[in-house]
């Protein structure tokens, strides 16, 4: 062989590996959705008591993300098909402020996520999900610690469709932020991860969550305060009727409560308030009389007087270690 065409033939392999490295390259990347997606429908699959599904996947090499679309998660025994968890859109990536402060952590916003809890599809039953399987799912679908997490246009819902008509007690228009989850700063903070919620429940009721928490302990410490705030009272009526076969005719209710959990130990309130309610049941007769002599009589152990408001507190407090789940 010649001197020539050896140098050919160099030249030739010199520019054939590069071609070749960069179809496996091009090769790799349009198989990489399909490959994440296959890999999170057998979580899923994996995952005792349960099925679910991933519709798509795409992929941002740079943004070091990945977009799940179409995820959803019901009861293998469910005797409805409303999907237990429904996430339309769940956008997972890297969170690059953290990582120009030395940490690799994720953050992930998720647009119009549903939790629908149907009463009739969660009875228990033998090889249903614990905690550990719960935690081992997630894991596996974000193997890199959560920092940040956004909630966009949420609901949660409790459904009993064996009511008579079906009741639904849900919070939409659901809007969530929790922030330094992993304490990437402000590592001096006792309760280092913010948390700040809003929505609107049934009754066009103002419902606000806030407060602080430390997600890194085992048993997690926090410091939280909520409220529902001027809810129509009628709203309630399909779950007083079949529970009690009473009705509001009018009225507004609330709910406030606070909740502080440290080492363990957790102490807290509830307070339900009602104001300006008529409760009405068969007959109009005598349960008026009676929700009426009851709002009387509270009123003046109250000293309450001057306004149609009925509110008590139930306050609570207990230890958490060494509870079994």
């Amino acid at each position: 062989m010649s001197e020539q065409k050896m140098k050919r033939g160099f030249k030739k392999k010199r520019y054939a590996i590069p071609i070749i490295i960069l179809i496996l390259l091009i090769a790799f990347r349009l198989y990489l959705p399909t490959l994440v997606k296959n890999n999170i429908n057998k979580v899923l699959a994996d995952i005792p008591g349960y099925y679910g599904q991933v519709d798509d996947v795409d992929i941002s090499l740079i943004r070091g993300a990945y977009i799940i679309n179409g995820m959803y998660l019901n009861k293998g025994t469910a005797e409805s098909q409303v999907p237990f968890m429904n996430f339309p859109k769940s956008d997972i990536s890297i969170e690059w402020k953290s990582l120009f402060k030395g940490k690799i952590v994720s953050e992930i916003v998720m647009t119009s996520p549903e939790v629908i809890y149907v009463f009739e599809d969660q009875k228990k039953e033998s090889g249903d999900a614990n905690v550990d399987d719960w935690i081992k799912a997630l894991t596996d679908i974000v193997p890199i610690n959560i920092n940040h997490f956004e909630v966009h246009d949420g609901k949660v819902a409790f459904v009993q469709l064996s009511a008579d008509p079906n009741i639904d007690l849900q919070i939409d228009k659901l809007e969530l932020t929790a922030d330094n989850l992993r304490n990437v700063v402000e590592k001096e903070r006792i309760l280092p991860s913010p948390i700040r919620a809003s929505g609107v429940s049934i009754g066009k009721g103002k419902v606000s969550l806030e407060g602080y928490m430390n997600l890194v302990k085992e048993i997690p410490d926090m410091d939280l305060s909520f409220s529902l705030e001027n809810a129509e009272a009628t709203a309630l009526n399909d779950f007083t009727n079949y529970y009690a076969g009473l009705d509001f005719d009018k009225g507004t209710f609330g709910i406030y409560s606070e909740v502080a959990i440290a080492d363990g130990h957790i102490i807290g309130y509830v307070k339900p308030l009602l104001t300006d309610t008529k409760l009405i049941g068969e007959g109009d007769g005598f349960l008026e009389i009676l929700w009426e002599g009851f709002v009387g009589f509270f009123k003046f152990i109250l000293k309450n007087q001057s306004t149609d408001t009925l509110a008590t507190k139930v306050s609570f407090e207990g230890d958490l270690n060494n509870v079994k789940t």
